[in-house]
């Protein structure tokens, strides 16, 4: 495995993303930044209503900082990726990125929390979680 696992997803930009101009709308990136890191869990055969079911534990984005560089439009086809950079004790660090062909529109950190999801209090992140990863550092 690679020093940090990263996963891109591709979408395409309908008319409900956009505004009257046919730009997207700045708070549909985020959308789009979320759907990504959900994929990449479910490509890790890490299931959130399962964790939430079963384990009582859930993510929470609790700081993202984007960097709006070009706007995507109507028809755009756009590659989002999601690499994960750190993990500390109850949180993990994400760096993300969209990307319309070989030109970036967004580029992004998140910072994701996992917490109790009766007591919605920070709890440390299962060592099972990301075994892969964290072998790999």
């Amino acid at each position: 495995m690679s020093a940090a696992p990263s996963f891109a997803t591709r979408f395409n930009i309908y008319w409900e993303d956009t505004d009257a101009g046919g730009v997207v709308y700045y708070a549909n990136y985020l959308k789009f930044l979320e759907r990504c890191r959900t994929d990449w869990l479910r490509a890790l055969n890490i299931d959130q209503q399962h964790l939430r079911a079963a384990r009582s534990l859930q993510f929470v984005v609790v700081n993202i900082t984007v960097d709006f560089l070009r706007p995507a439009v109507l028809h755009d086809e756009i590659l989002v990726t999601a690499t994960l950079e750190r993990l500390a004790g109850a949180t993990i660090h994400f760096k993300q990125t969209i990307e319309r062909g070989a030109e970036q529109l967004i580029d992004a950190t998140v910072r994701v929390a996992c917490l109790d999801s009766g007591t919605l209090k920070p709890r440390a992140i299962p060592k099972d979680l990301f075994t892969e990863w964290r072998n790999a550092q």
